[in-house]
This record gives C-alpha cells, structure tokens and sequence, in this order.
C-alpha cells in the first residue's frame, strides 16, 4: 500500500542519518544487570521501601487503575493529599496533578494563552512546552493574535527585547529550570525581573530541578526565591526525582479553576493510578529529608566531570542530575551508546531532532541508588568506549 511505501521510505532515510530508534526492556530489581546512568531517578526513591509499601496498600485498597477521570470517578484521598503536598512543597497556592508531566505543560501553556497573548519560549525548550505553544497558539487563538516567539536560550535580555517590541500585550515567558539536555540552570532571579518589569506570567517547567534543587528539594523556582509569586506558574513531571509518574502544575487559584473547568489534556485524560499516587506521598516525605542524597548527587556529578574532563572529553558543567557528553555525530554517538550496554551501562543518546542545537551527545544522568563502585565502573565504560 502507498501509505506503508511512505513510512518505510522515512524509516530508510532516518535510519541513513543516524536517527533509529529502538525499544530496550530492561529487567526487575536485581534481575537487571544494567548499571543505570540514563534513567531519571535521581534520588533512587522509585524502588524506597517505604515507597512500595504505600503504593502496595493503595493497590490493594483502590485496585489497579482510577477507572475515570478525576472528574468522574478518577479522585482519590490520595489525590487530595499528594496534591496538598506537591503545593506546600513548591510554595503555592493549589496544585493539580496530572497523568504525565507532558499533559502537565500541555495544559498549563494552553490555560494561560488567549487572543492575543505572546508566548516567549527558550530555544532549548523541552518537547512537550514546543508542543504546547504550538497548541495553545493556533486556531482561534491565532487568529485572535496569539503566537510563539522562541528566544534565545538561556538569554534574558534577549527575553526583555522581545517583550519590549510589544508593549502592552499580554505576555507568557515559558523555559525550563534545568535544561533537560544539557542539564544548565535557567537564569530564573533574572528572567523574573524581566517578565515582572513587563507585566508578563513566568511559566517554568521545574522537571529536573524538584528534588535537586533548593530549600528541602523544592525545585529551580524555590531555590531562586520567586516560590509563591502570584506571576509565577511552576509544572514538573512527579517522574523523575520523586521516581514515579504523573505531573503537576502549581500556583494561583485561579489557574486551578481555569484547569479544572477547561484544560482538556485534564477533563479528558484517565487520571493517575491511585497506588501511583501513593507512592509519590510517600517519596515526598523521604525527598523534603534528602539532604543526604541531594549532596551525594553533588558529589557524583562532579566526580563525571572531572573524570571525563581529565580523558579529554567536552563535558558540560551540570546544575543537576544531568550531565552531556559531546559525541562527533549522530552516528558515533548511537554506536556509542551501543557500545556502552553491550559493556552493561546504560546511558542516553540524544540527537537530531532530540537536540535543540543539532548537537549529538550522550546524556548522562545521575541514580543515587546506583551503588558507587558500579558508578565507578560505568565510568570506564564509557571512557573506553569511546568514539
């Protein structure tokens, strides 16, 4: 059939370029023999035991899923407690959970754009925030003025330009806190004074800075000091240091209202496993005390940068649990990568068009429950593997 010639002419022309694909099933638990420096748990909490246990009751209690929407019969006590937590956390008024950080963000740009609202997106934006500006800002919306402009990244004053050249409009600045390639911090403090200056919202998708970051592990936005600001919307994914899944969005509660009444990726959308969100009760309490892991992260990525430093490898210097190593091209770095689970390490390949800046390299991110030495050893690996 013509449509099946089509795909398969794309396959032919991405796997040309470097750009294939492919699903890994890892083992359980020990059963798993793969050092893990490519997934997103960085406090090791996904397997705490006092995370399994609230999420074993829950499952018991509740059954497997939430069987609707939280607007049906999808909102659990549960719910209400993580939701309480999330925004005592991250200092906010309200806090709405989702079933992913991507319907999180999609949600949250599309509440707070309306004709003739400017979107102002950092470069190095995460997919689901490029996604939401493109969904907020068409149809209606579009033909009522609304548009995206993508600023450069990780530039406040080209932010201040743009806002600048439309005085008076209505005006979103969206970035993230940790880049999720590079794993940099957005300039937040000084973003703020600009959006502020202008009378513009600031929306920061928080992802890889909660549990890292900031007072008791409050994120990118609490360790600037802008948690609680009314102008201020903060989103994150409960996937990464909370080692679960769902999302978030928090602040006024206004937004909340606006979210509840007529965000689709949430009336729509089966909510979260009640044992899901269980477990992320219980993995808040153990990050809020994660002084200890948050340090031993630190300690870890400093120790991936100097090793790889020393060997001669562009290194990035990370604000968090992400560290990105250069590769030539997209096809050293796939082979790579390759060449590192062969060995039994796990790492990230990201390029083109993974990559904001067209770059390739290999994502590096940082378990805590990874013990030392297999850390140490999956170093080497990829040392010795390289390009």
């Amino acid at each position: 059939m013509e449509w099946l010639s089509a795909l398969d002419d794309e396959a032919a022309a991405r796997q040309a370029a470097g750009l294939r694909r492919e699903l890994r099933p890892r083992g359980a638990g020990a059963d798993d023999p793969v050092i893990d420096l490519a997934g997103n748990d960085y406090l090791g909490l996904s397997r705490h035991p006092e995370v399994l246990a609230a999420a074993s009751r829950a499952l018991a209690e509740f059954g497997l899923g939430a069987t609707g929407s939280r607007l049906v019969r999808g909102s659990t006590e549960m719910h209400r407690a993580l939701e309480d937590g999330l925004a005592g956390l991250l200092g906010a008024e309200t806090a709405l959970v989702y079933s992913s950080g991507y319907l999180a963000n999609l949600g949250a740009v599309r509440a707070l754009v309306r004709g003739g609202t400017l979107v102002v997106s950092d470069a190095h934006n995460h997919a689901s925030i490029v996604d939401g500006c493109r969904l907020a800002c068409a149809g209606k919306a579009a033909r009522e003025g609304a548009a995206t402009v993508v600023a450069p990244h990780a530039d406040p004053d080209a932010v201040r330009g743009i806002l600048a050249a439309h005085p008076g409009r209505p005006a979103v600045v969206v970035t993230e806190s940790i880049f999720s390639v590079d794993g940099d911090l957005a300039p937040l403090a000084e973003l703020y004074e600009v959006t502020r200056a202008h009378g513009a919202l600031l929306l920061v998708d928080d992802a890889h800075a909660l549990g890292v970051l900031g007072p008791r592990g409050a994120g990118g936005v609490a360790a600037a000091g802008l948690s609680g600001r009314p102008d201020v919307v903060v989103t994150a994914t409960l996937s990464k240091s909370l080692g679960a899944a769902g999302g978030v969005v928090a602040g006024p509660r206004q937004l909340h209202r606006q979210l509840v009444d007529t965000g689709r990726t949430f009336i729509y959308d089966t909510a979260l496993p009640p044992a899901v969100a269980a477990g992320v009760v219980a993995a808040l309490g153990l990050l809020v005390d994660g002084d200890a892991l948050r340090a031993e992260l630190r300690a870890r990525a400093e120790r991936i940068v100097s090793r790889l430093r020393a060997e001669g490898l562009e290194v990035s210097a990370p604000d968090g649990g992400v560290v990105s190593v250069a590769a030539p091209s997209a096809d050293e770095a796939f082979a790579w990568a390759a060449a590192c689970r062969e060995r039994g390490v796990a790492v990230g390949c990201f390029r083109p068009p993974s990559t904001p800046d067209g770059r390739s390299r290999l994502r590096l991110t940082i378990n805590v429950g990874v013990p030392a030495g297999a850390f140490d050893h999956a170093l080497d690996i990829i040392v010795k593997e390289r390009p």
